[in-house]
């Protein structure tokens, strides 16, 4: 044996000996019953979203100096002891008769942390939801089995393949569905020698779908009472037995084919909204059961993702074909009134785009006695949004979280309301609630706006630290999002680091060119940023050359008015720009607002207050309440 390995012998008995192995398990098991405890109930006790990093960090430095002290000192009967040489271990032993050894405190304690362990892991790790195994499928492989003549009339036999193989038929026309034929099923029933489809258990039946990799199988029979004729059957899990879903239909023996027909539909739209779901954010799956029909999920899926990306027209287009396909489908309603909302704050005519989502917003509220009690609330909460204050909005959407407190953008939609009314310091924990939940089911959020929103947040209360740990990860969740890079430029710029700041700039202007933004929105954003990190020399020269792009467009005046309003660098020149912007759209409520904060920054509280009023009647725009309270304030004075 060389020298180098007997050395490498001798530290791992030293190892053994200082009992550093049972020290690491023990510390390891204690580590891990620690955060699954944080992770329970850091929701309930509304810890912000940076607990679980905290506690790693702190476990991981006590893992080091355990490690240390392991090899340093023995806890004794006596207390705590440096740990002896090996040589005068070995003279005390030489001296000492050998004892039996017998069961140790440490022994126990181990034991105990194990059996805790394995009780915290068992519901994560063995007892999965029973959907989730066909929810991360592409495809669901699907063995339908003959149906059991349950009715004493052995007329019925023929229909115990004929429903069979009629749902074969319809459920092979999906083609998100992987399904067995007859031919496939039957000989191999056959080739089991089972002859009396009465001998087909559940049991024998998952066997044999095994047999033929099937997910799922459907074990179906029909029964007679007088003249009804029902039809059963459940939707089974091939390998655990267990039941996903049961379906029942009654009809007559002459309409046979109409309820086979039916029962087939009922399936497959299970089968298919199951695999959509995966698309879906949980935080909408409590909106998703309003809808049996796969095409109007599908559509609203395809918005969804066109939402997320701020493609508000597109989205539309394809609520519009959800609602077409299932016109009590609730959430596509909601959805298409906050994209012509949010498509108001950057296209023209503002107006118009205004009428629509009023319009929607009443279609919204004229549906409410279909609704359950959560839809009302949110359709509530909609009206206020249109027609109410904000404070009225967020009475409506505390009443939703009564009824499901796990629903992130409600909170998140709290959040914005309270920032739109300038009060951060409420703003900032509704997110992190927000973000806590997504965080607890393990996915990313519905958009980057729910860490942009929180950051931004962060920023104008100067917990910049917050701050960057909430961009790293963001940038994990949402990988070269232009959003989150702006806001890493502003935090950069703020803090006085110009190389970052101009890092990020540039790949944030690479990425829009990338998307075809055309040169004036790339210009507006370049201004923002600059805004936003207070270097508004250079913000205002960006708002110009976006405004020179564009010269006619409304919504470049009115974003370098607002700039020179809000900072008092020239309220004049904001004024003659909505103006010029009032007259190409007369009732452009951006306009009307930024006209009214100018008139109030140059002392003309009366008038401006009633330029900020005519546009809030046109439009409740939370910047303007924010406005007319701060106008309130100064005539009260």
């Amino acid at each position: 044996m060389t020298q180098k390995s007997r050395g490498f012998q001798k530290f791992w008995q030293e190892l053994k000996r200082r009992k550093v192995f049972k020290v690491v398990a023990m510390y390891a098991g204690t580590a891990f019953i620690i955060l699954q405890l944080v992770d329970i109930i850091a929701q309930p006790l509304q810890l912000p979203t940076w607990t679980m990093t905290l506690v790693i960090v702190l476990l991981c430095i006590g893992f080091i100096i355990a490690l240390l002290m392991s090899w340093i000192y023995d806890i004794t009967p006596e207390g705590i002891k440096k740990t002896e040489s090996i040589e005068t271990v070995k003279k005390r032993k030489s001296r000492l008769v050998p004892a039996k050894r017998g069961f140790k405190a440490s022994d126990i304690i181990i034991v105990a942390m194990g059996v805790v362990i394995v009780i915290l892991l068992y519901p994560k790790v063995f007892k999965r939801d029973t959907l989730e195994v066909i929810r991360s499928s592409g495809q669901i492989s699907v063995a339908v089995m003959p149906f059991q003549n349950m009715t004493n009339d052995t007329i019925w036999n023929i229909w115990q393949n004929g429903i069979q193989n009629e749902l074969i038929t319809s459920l092979t026309n999906s083609e998100e569905l992987k399904v067995r034929q007859t031919e496939s099923i039957n000989s191999l029933i056959q080739s089991k020698g089972l002859t009396n489809y009465a001998s087909i258990t559940p049991s024998v039946a998952s066997t044999l779908s095994q047999k033929l990799d099937a997910n799922v199988f459907i074990y179906g029979s029909i029964k007679q009472s007088g003249s009804t004729i029902r039809l059963n059957a459940q939707l089974v899990d091939s390998k655990t037995e267990e039941a996903y879903k049961s379906f029942q239909i009654d009809g007559t023996a002459e309409n046979i084919l109409h309820i086979t027909d039916s029962l087939s539909a009922m399936v497959n739209n299970f089968l298919i909204i199951t695999i959509l779901k995966k698309e879906v954010s949980p935080a909408f799956y409590q909106f998703l059961g309003s809808t049996k029909s796969p095409d109007a999920l599908r559509n609203f899926i395809s918005g969804q993702k066109a939402f997320s990306r701020s493609d508000f027209p597109t989205a539309i287009k394809f609520y519009l074909r959800s609602i077409a396909a299932d016109s009590n489908f609730f959430f596509p309603y909601i959805q298409i009134f906050w994209a012509y909302r949010n498509q108001g704050l950057t296209e023209q005519p503002v107006n118009v785009l205004t009428e629509e989502s009023n319009k929607w917003c009443i279609k919204i509220y004229e549906k409410k006695d279909l609704m359950s009690m959560p839809q009302k609330n949110l359709a509530d909460w909609i009206y206020a949004v249109c027609f109410g204050s904000p404070y009225e909005a967020i009475k409506y959407l505390r009443q939703t979280l009564e009824l499901d407190d796990q629903s992130p953008d409600v909170y998140s939609d709290i959040g914005t309301t309270y920032q739109l009314l300038h009060q951060y310091d409420k703003a900032i924990p509704e997110y992190e609630k927000a973000l806590g939940i997504y965080n607890k089911w393990r996915v990313k959020p519905f958009w980057s706006k729910n860490y942009t929103r929180l950051g931004n947040a962060y920023h104008l209360t100067g917990q910049y630290k917050k701050e960057r740990l909430l961009y790293k990860k963001a940038e994990q969740d949402f990988p070269d999002n232009p959003d989150i890079i702006d806001r890493q430029s502003i935090l950069s710029f703020t803090e006085g680091d110009t190389v970052a700041g101009n890092r990020y700039l540039e790949k944030s202007i690479s990425i829009r060119k990338d998307n075809s933004e055309s040169p004036a929105d790339i210009a507006t954003s370049v201004a923002s940023i600059f805004s936003s990190a207070g270097i508004l020399d250079k913000a205002e020269e960006y708002f110009r050359q976006a405004l020179s792009f564009e010269p006619d467009n409304t919504l470049r005046m009115n974003n370098l008015a607002y700039f020179l309003i809000d900072n008092d660098r020239n309220i004049n020149e904001g004024l003659e720009l909505t103006a010029k912007a009032l007259e190409l759209s007369p009732d452009n409520v951006v306009s009307l607002d930024y006209k009214g904060w100018g008139l109030y920054k140059k002392g003309r509280y009366e008038e401006a207050l009633k330029v900020l009023e005519k546009g809030w009647n046109l439009r409740h725009r939370y910047s303007i309440y924010y406005h007319i309270d701060e106008v309130k304030k100064a005539v009260a004075k």
